[in-house]
């Protein structure tokens, strides 16, 4: 029992840290990095800083004048409000492949959403190679109104709404020290990608919001989140079909829908999840904790290589869970199985506390049972009661000290 407390107490101690991470500094990050590169500002291609009219033709001359540059280059934005229409920065004509955008000022969304909502993304960076963002900057996407109209009597007339900050086929990207504001949809999106860093983002939407995914990661591999602080209206951090060698460690996450893998199955012929690992974290005030999620419907997808590791639940509500039967509204799946192959799935050192009774559910698929689940150490209290565990379909294996009771086969 002594050592338990200690690791509680450890994983306290770690969520202070990753809940009070800085949002600013004393010094200038313009300062620290334009002297031994060649610099372009923003200012100087004739954006205005009071964010009233729309600098996207200067950003994108000061990306252009970067492109053209041979070797190191920087583009800055100093304080001030920036207005920014939607805008896409492409990298397959970029002399310079090594390109720092340095963000100090607040880029801002139209107030109409209908400007962002009915495109795919806000800012978006395709086709680049050898790009770092990072400042004390926040991208303020206004998202509110549009999740007002999503949760009207009219709210499938409403746009989709677009994702914050994209990256597409882009190589070697470091995103640090930046802050995401009520996006309309996803914060950030990393699509077939390889080589990615996020690093001391700050992500921010209200409980309520609709959809609006912290980061999400798809067909991309050798990705690393780190010291990311988020808190949503869906989950933290999605992990979609394609993803291959994920790291995410240290990250503060809730309230959200927790952590996902899925949702898989979306269609029969999908790329599988694989070498996934979720260390040092603490999840609060979240409908789930670390969650694995499937349709019920054939797929020749699969999840393996999965480790979650000295997390820390407070106050989740389903804190260990896979679902191979996610059917919402029980539309095109009733009555299926999904095709979805999950095997080698490691739960270590999970504590804390679950709003629901059964802090562990495995539902598997019947045709595709989930299997070498492995459980060490895991110890979740039932806020009112004692906790239950729930298993269909599931086998593996137990280490240590093991509460709830385990149902695994």
């Amino acid at each position: 029992m002594i050592e338990i407390n200690i690791h509680i107490f450890f994983l306290f101690l770690v969520s202070m840290v990753l809940l009070n991470l800085p949002t600013s500094s004393s010094s200038s990050l313009s300062s620290i990095d334009a002297s031994t590169k060649v610099v372009y500002n923003v200012l100087k291609f004739g954006a205005n800083p009071r964010g009233k009219t729309d600098t996207s033709k200067a950003f994108l001359s000061a990306w252009e004048a970067a492109c053209n540059t041979n070797g190191s280059t920087s583009i800055i934005v100093p304080k001030g409000r920036y207005l920014l229409h939607p805008i896409n920065f492409e990298g397959y004509n970029c002399m310079s492949n090594d390109i720092t955008f340095i963000i100090d000022g607040t880029i801002v969304a139209p107030i109409d959403y209908h400007l962002l909502g009915e495109v795919q993304r806000w800012v978006g960076f395709y086709r680049v190679s050898g790009l770092t963002i990072y400042g004390h900057g926040t991208f303020d996407a206004k998202g509110t109104s549009l999740w007002d109209c999503k949760k009207g009597i009219n709210g499938d007339k409403c746009p989709l709404g677009a994702t914050t900050l994209t990256f597409t086929n882009s190589n070697n990207i470091v995103t640090k020290g930046i802050s995401s504001l009520n996006s309309q949809l996803y914060h950030i999106v990393i699509n077939n990608c390889k080589n990615v860093q996020v690093q001391a983002v700050k992500i921010r939407a209200t409980g309520n919001s609709p959809n609006t995914d912290g980061i999400h990661v798809q067909f991309s591999s050798d990705v690393t989140i780190l010291n990311t602080n988020i808190k949503t209206g869906d989950d933290c951090v999605s992990i979609g079909p394609g993803t291959k060698n994920l790291w995410i460690e240290r990250i503060a996450c809730g309230p959200s829908h927790g952590i996902s893998i899925g949702s898989l199955a979306k269609d029969e012929d999908e790329e599988g999840v694989q070498n996934v690992t979720v260390k040092t974290a603490v999840i609060s005030y979240s409908t789930t904790g670390v969650r694995i999620k499937s349709w019920g419907r054939p797929s020749n997808g699969f999840v393996q290589g999965v480790v979650f590791q000295d997390i820390l639940m407070r106050y989740v509500w389903n804190p260990i869970i896979i679902n191979q039967n996610y059917c919402p509204h029980n539309k095109n799946c009733p009555g299926q199985d999904s095709g979805i192959e999950i095997k080698d799935v490691k739960y270590q050192n999970i504590r804390g506390t679950s709003l629901s009774k059964v802090a562990m559910t495995f539902d598997c698929s019947a045709t595709n049972p989930c299997k070498e689940i492995k459980l060490q150490n895991v110890n979740l209290k039932y806020i009112d009661g004692e906790a239950e565990s729930y298993c269909q379909n599931a086998f593996g294996n137990v280490y240590g000290l093991i509460s709830p009771t385990t149902c695994l086969i």
